[in-house]
C-alpha cells in the first residue's frame, strides 16, 4: 500500500490521535484548533513526497519563529525601533556615532532597539540603546555572522539560519523601522518593508531613512523614487507618504512618536478596517474624514466610531478592547493614503 492511501486508511484513527495529542495542552490555552491543524498538517508531510532537505526547512523553519516569538513576548508591553544600516560602518565614523546617538535618544524615551546582532550601524544601534534595552537578530553567515560584544551572550539574541524568517520577525515586532546608509541588505530590508507597507501585507509603521547633516545617501534615493519610479508610474503619488527622511535625531524620534500620539492599532475584519484608538475621534474630526479620505472608503461606507468593540476582538486584551475606535470599509489598495489618514487623525485637536 502506497503512503498516500495507507494515511488514507487510518485516517480516522490517525485524527483521534492527534485530538487526543492536542487535548494534553495545559487547561486555559485557546488555541487547541490551530495547533490541531498545524499538528495535521506535519502528518500529511508523511504522504507528499518531499525529501528531507524540504522537510529540514520546514522544521527549521518553525523552531525558528516559535523561539522568536517567545523572546520577543517577554517585551511585548514596549515599543520597538528595528534599526538597519551596514555592517561596515567603523565605529569612528560619523554615521555611525549618529545611529549611537540616536539609539541612546529612542531608549531614553522608553523604546527597546532591534538590530541584526552585527557590526558597523547594527553595533551602533545596540550600543547606544545598551544591552538591556536591546534585541539582536542575527544571521548565521559565513562572513559577518558573530554578534557585536554587546549583545552577544544576552538572551535577547535570536540567531537564524534563514533570511526570510528573520526579517518577517523583523516587521513583525517593529513599531517603527529606521534605515541608515547601507549595501544590499539595507536596501533589501528597506524595499521589503515599503512593499508589505504598500500592499497592505504589514500594519502601518513609521519608516524612516536617516543621514548625517549634509550626507546625500538617501537624498539620492528619494530623487529615484521620485525621476523614476513615480515619474514613470510604476508607484503612486500617495506611496510617498510610507517613508520619511530626516538628518536629525529629535526629528526622528519626533516622528515616531507622533504616529503613536492616538493612532495605536489596527486589524481587519474582511474589508473592514478596526483602527484603535488612544483617544476617541471628536465629531468635527469624522466630518472632515468623511468629506477628505473618501477616496478609500468602499461604495456607500463612512467612517464611524462604534461604542463597542466588534464581536471579532472578543480575543484581544482587555487592555485593547477598552480603547477607542475608529472603524470603516477600506478599498484595499489605497495604502499610502491609509498612512496619510494616520497623520491626520495623530495631529487633530481631541
Amino acid at each position: 500500500m502506497s503512503p498516500r492511501r495507507e494515511f488514507r486508511h487510518h485516517e480516522e484513527a490517525i485524527a483521534n490521535a492527534i485530538d487526543s495529542l492536542v487535548a494534553m495542552a495545559p487547561n486555559g490555552f485557546a488555541h487547541r484548533d490551530l495547533v490541531r491543524e498545524m499538528v495535521t498538517a506535519a502528518m500529511y508531510l508523511t504522504t507528499d513526497g518531499l525529501d528531507r532537505g524540504e522537510i529540514k526547512i520546514l522544521n527549521s523553519t518553525l523552531k525558528e519563529f516559535r523561539y522568536a516569538f517567545k523572546v520577543f513576548d517577554r517585551y511585548a508591553d514596549r515599543r520597538k525601533v528595528s534599526i538597519f544600516g551596514s555592517a561596515r560602518t567603523p565605529p569612528d565614523s560619523a554615521v555611525y556615532q549618529h545611529a549611537k546617538k540616536f539609539a541612546e535618544e529612542l531608549a531614553r524615551k522608553g523604546f527597546m532597539v532591534i538590530t541584526g546582532a552585527g557590526p558597523g550601524i547594527m553595533r551602533a544601534g545596540n550600543e547606544g540603546a545598551t544591552r538591556e534595552n536591546s534585541f539582536g537578530v542575527n544571521i548565521r553567515l559565513p562572513f559577518e555572522q558573530e554578534p557585536n560584544d554587546i549583545i552577544a551572550g544576552d538572551d535577547k539574541l535570536i540567531n537564524f539560519k534563514y533570511f526570510f524568517t528573520r526579517k518577517l520577525s523583523f516587521v513583525k515586532e517593529s513599531d517603527a523601522i529606521v534605515l541608515f546608509p547601507g549595501g544590499f541588505g539595507t536596501l533589501d530590508e528597506g524595499f521589503e518593508t515599503l512593499t508589505l507597507l504598500q500592499t497592505g501585507k504589514a500594519d502601518p509603521l513609521p519608516v524612516v531613512m536617516m543621514d548625517i547633516p549634509q550626507g546625500n545617501y538617501w537624498t539620492e534615493f528619494d530623487e529615484y523614487v521620485r525621476s523614476t519610479l513615480l515619474r514613470k508610474n510604476l508607484i503612486s503619488p500617495a506611496d510617498l507618504n510610507l517613508y520619511r527622511y530626516t538628518t536629525d535625531i529629535q526629528k526622528a524620534v519626533a516622528e515616531i512618536e507622533t504616529f503613536y500620539r492616538n493612532y495605536h492599532s489596527m486589524r481587519y475584519v474582511e474589508d473592514l478596517v478596526i483602527m484603535r484608538l488612544n483617544k476617541p475621534p471628536t465629531p468635527a474630526l469624522l466630518e472632515r474624514l468623511n468629506e477628505d479620505y473618501k477616496d478609500i472608503l468602499a461604495a456607500g461606507a463612512r467612517f464611524e466610531a462604534p461604542a463597542q468593540p466588534h464581536p471579532a476582538e472578543r480575543n484581544e486584551p482587555p487592555d485593547v478592547l477598552a480603547l477607542p475606535r475608529l472603524t470603516f470599509r477600506f478599498v484595499r489598495k489605497q495604502f499610502g493614503r491609509l498612512r496619510r489618514l494616520i497623520d491626520e487623525i495623530n495631529l487633530a485637536e481631541l
